[in-house]
């Protein structure tokens, strides 16, 4: 079964909200073996809506549409599906006490134009909204399955998950699954990536393979479809070991980690600790750390030294080293390092300095980037990036990283450890 999502609604296109719909829906899907596409965006206009629904008509056995079945003009989703199919539009009795209900619990007057959300296409089976106003409705026409939901996520994804899914598999049975693992690589870029396995993505069937680009790391998903999840994974499992075998030194995590999660499960695991002076990340790579569930065990604390004058006082860094060599080198990422550590007496410092951008800063151009990495019973190491986005992006690049080469050392810390 091939499947289209089309989101209705001018704010998507205009960049107001996010179609968050459409990732829970494509995944939904997968998950019951029905593959999706195409994803389509309409803004509120009857015209281009009608437009989409005759394109997707040749291409997909069933249309998904969120939203535009609320109760204002531009709300016109269920009346142009309605012309295009040929079928009336009738009130559907429990949608409307639902909503009368509604009105009556908030203590508000309800105004005519919320009867137009009890409308539903004549024939359609209705998707009860246990969570909103306006139902749902699916209803097949010529061969093609139409299954309209309202545009809200929370009234959305419990009637998918609840509604729509069971009405889907009831009709069409049960598909195979189609399941994905995830590999997250830092420090290799998306083509370097792709060239290194080149010869693995060309012997592609089943699974399939795609590198994807994505902030702070480039992604490699792996795809199969199967009779059940454990027949997928176990397809998986000989094409990930063959791209591990190639790139594995680059792999931090799979699926739902990040470099920040990852940090955080090697620092308590090994019962290690961690602080950071930062100067052109102003904080921001704890402020990451941070996020992490019980990274406080492991993150003791650091210090923001943006200029100058703080690096000296608050973490002793002699002003020669400085004269000499400068703010944004080896030296001063390395000096900031070990200064933290010591001072806040952990396992691991880490120390951040940098031209963040757009101008040049002490003599170094913009996006010229020192992390230094100092870690008890090992030599000071320091890495230089050249980076070229803008300023905010160069910051949050220069965190991811140095949650890389800080993964990297403390793999290497592991290895001596045992």
């Amino acid at each position: 079964m091939k499947a289209e999502i089309i989101a209705v609604g001018s704010e998507l296109l205009l960049g107001q909200i996010t179609n968050t719909n459409a990732k829970f829906i494509s995944a939904r899907l997968a998950e019951a073996g029905i593959d999706v596409y195409y994803h389509t965006v309409v803004g509120d206009n009857p015209d281009r809506l009608a437009q989409a629904i005759q394109l997707a008509q040749q291409r997909a056995d069933i249309l998904i549409f969120s939203g535009g079945l609320g109760p204002t003009k531009d709300d016109l989703t269920k009346e142009t599906i309605a012309r295009q199919l040929g079928c009336g539009l009738v009130s559907d009795s429990e949608a409307l006490e639902t909503i009368q209900q509604y009105f009556i619990r908030v203590g508000k007057d309800m105004t005519e134009n919320n009867k137009k959300q009890a409308l539903v296409l004549e024939g359609a089976k209705v998707l009860p909204n246990r969570h909103g106003m306006a139902p749902g409705m699916a209803i097949e026409k010529d061969g093609v399955q139409y299954l309209l939901l309202p545009g809200p996520p929370h009234e959305l994804e419990p009637m998918f998950e609840n509604e729509a899914i069971p009405y889907l598999l009831g009709v069409f049975g049960k598909q195979d699954i189609i399941s994905s693992k995830v590999l997250k690589f830092q420090g290799i870029g998306e083509s370097e990536l792709e060239y290194r396995i080149q010869t693995i993505l060309e012997k592609q069937t089943n699974p399939t393979i795609a590198p994807l680009a994505s902030p702070g790391a480039v992604i490699l998903r792996m795809t199969a479809k199967a009779k059940s999840e454990e027949e997928a994974q176990q397809l998986i499992l000989p094409v990930e070991q063959e791209i591990r075998s190639v790139v594995g030194e680059y792999i931090y995590g799979v699926d739902n980690d990040t470099l920040a999660s990852k940090t955080t499960e090697l620092l308590l695991q090994n019962d290690w600790s961690i602080s950071a002076a930062e100067s052109l990340t102003s904080g921001m790579f704890m402020a990451e750390l941070g996020s992490e569930p019980g990274i406080g065990n492991a993150l003791k604390g650091g210090v923001v030294v943006y200029n100058k004058e703080m690096k000296i006082e608050q973490l002793g860094i002699l002003p020669s080293l400085l004269e000499y060599h400068g703010i944004v080198s080896a030296e001063c990422a390395e000096a900031l390092a070990e200064s933290v550590k010591e001072r806040f007496a952990t396992t691991f410092g880490v120390g951040l300095t940098g031209a963040a951008g757009p101008e040049s800063h002490d003599g170094e151009p913009p996006g010229t980037v020192w992390i230094g990495i100092a870690a008890e019973g090992m030599k000071t190491a320091s890495y230089k990036l050249q980076l070229s986005g803008t300023r905010n992006s160069n910051r949050k690049r220069s965190v991811q990283f140095a949650l890389h080469y800080l993964i990297r050392k403390m793999k290497e810390k592991k290895e001596l450890k045992y």
